[in-house]
């Protein structure tokens, strides 16, 4: 059951039992796998029209001790279309770096400490206009502070998990990893609309101002 709740309309703790029973939702708009100068080059003209993305990155993972990998993915969500970045081929240029560093442009996304960590290791940058959705929600005293509670908390869908594990830094991203990054990306976007994924910023608008986020 759900525990009480101090913010009106918002559920403050989901069960695993209570996510899983919640309907899939996946980005159903246009992805663009970018990894090529010129694919780069569209990609941030059209970025540059966005005063909100959403943000997340992927790493192939890891199975033994010792073994680490850099970020492989970089995603952005606009309103209308998701980018992903594939770091393997690009590296992080110093367009992606200028988004990264733009105060004026919110990036919101979870867990967002440890992506940037580790996209500093391919390139140095200065963060800015980074909104950790999951420390909001820690404040909110909402117990889910991963994507998928918060997802499942605010937006009521769930974001299916298939792909989270598999080899991120492939030459040529399978189709189930182009969805499942790109949802990601999307979940901690606000469109502006009247469509789900609003209902997650406008809640950190409402009740943490501008000034409180880095």
């Amino acid at each position: 059951m759900h525990t009480a709740d101090p913010r009106p309309g918002f559920a403050q703790r989901m069960t695993k039992e209570e996510i899983n029973a919640c309907p899939i939702r996946r980005w159903e708009g246009v992805v663009r796998v970018v990894r090529t100068k010129e694919e780069l080059s569209q990609a941030v003209r059209a970025l540059a029209a966005e005063t909100i993305l959403g943000f997340d990155t992927e790493t192939r993972p890891a199975y033994h001790k010792g073994e680490s990998y850099l970020p492989s993915l970089l995603q952005l969500a606009g309103e209308k279309e998701v980018y992903l970045f594939q770091l393997k081929h690009l590296g992080l240029p110093g367009p992606l770096r200028e988004i990264l560093a733009d105060p004026k442009v919110v990036k919101a996304g979870v867990a967002l400490a440890y992506d940037l960590q580790e996209l500093h290791k391919l390139a140095r940058f200065k963060p800015a206009g980074f909104v950790d959705l999951g420390a909001l929600a820690k404040k909110a005293e909402i117990k889910n502070h991963g994507l998928r509670g918060l997802a499942a908390v605010l937006l009521g869908f769930r974001i299916a998990k298939g792909a989270q594990t598999s080899n991120w830094a492939r030459d040529v991203l399978a189709p189930a990893q182009i969805q499942y990054a790109a949802t990601d990306a999307w979940a901690g976007r606000n469109q502006k609309s009247n469509s789900s994924p609003s209902r997650l910023l406008c809640f950190c608008f409402l009740w943490y101002p501008w000034p409180c986020w880095s």
